[in-house]
């Protein structure tokens, strides 16, 4: 925050140098489950939800991470600046 003297410019710099590890993380742990989510073969009515579940709390977690947690920072970092 010292360097650029701004939060918010802060906040945006980490967020975007963040992204593309966070997206790709994402997507090859989603490209694994696709196949478990598909699956209609013997053992599917355990694999299917399994990897529902897991291929949302990957995208809730990506999002989370991307968006709100840069929001929570600056509203938490606002108020303890006052």
């Amino acid at each position: 925050m010292e360097e650029t003297g701004e939060l918010v410019n802060s906040i945006i710099d980490g967020a975007m140098t963040r992204l593309r590890p966070v997206l790709m993380t994402a997507l090859v742990a989603n490209l694994v489950f696709v196949p478990m989510a598909l699956n209609v073969g013997t053992g599917a009515e355990v694999q299917r939800p399994l990897a529902t579940v897991v291929i949302g709390g990957i995208i809730s977690s990506t999002l989370l991470t991307v968006v709100v947690l840069p929001v929570l920072y600056r509203l938490v970092h606002s108020k303890t600046a006052i």
